[in-house]
């Protein structure tokens, strides 16, 4: 498709064609090839280790939970009771309601 002004002048295609361009690989100084490499840092492994961690902890965490509750639908749950009485006082003596 072509546009005329003024006469015969053309003006090109509209929006020109684009053609891909092949894309080259670099090389040295000495003309051997080189490849282009990415290297991750050790920050962004220990942000995916830490990300990893807490679905662990939660896994830990619904089977314990789960065993409490089989324990006090049984009945055979016990709780200690000295570790429920030090709860209670330290939760009383920090002035919570």
């Amino acid at each position: 498709m072509s546009i005329k002004i003024n006469g015969n002048q053309g003006v090109g295609p509209v929006g020109g064609i684009n053609k891909p361009r092949k894309t080259e690989t670099s090389q040295a100084a000495d003309g051997n090839r080189t490849e282009d490499k990415v290297a991750f840092s050790s920050v962004l492994q220990e942000v995916n280790r830490v990300r990893q961690a807490p679905q662990a902890a939660d896994t830990e965490r619904t089977e314990k939970v789960q065993a409490l509750k089989e324990q006090i639908a049984d009945g055979s749950y016990r709780p200690d009771l000295n570790k429920v009485a030090a709860s209670l006082l330290k939760f009383i003596a920090e002035g919570k309601k």
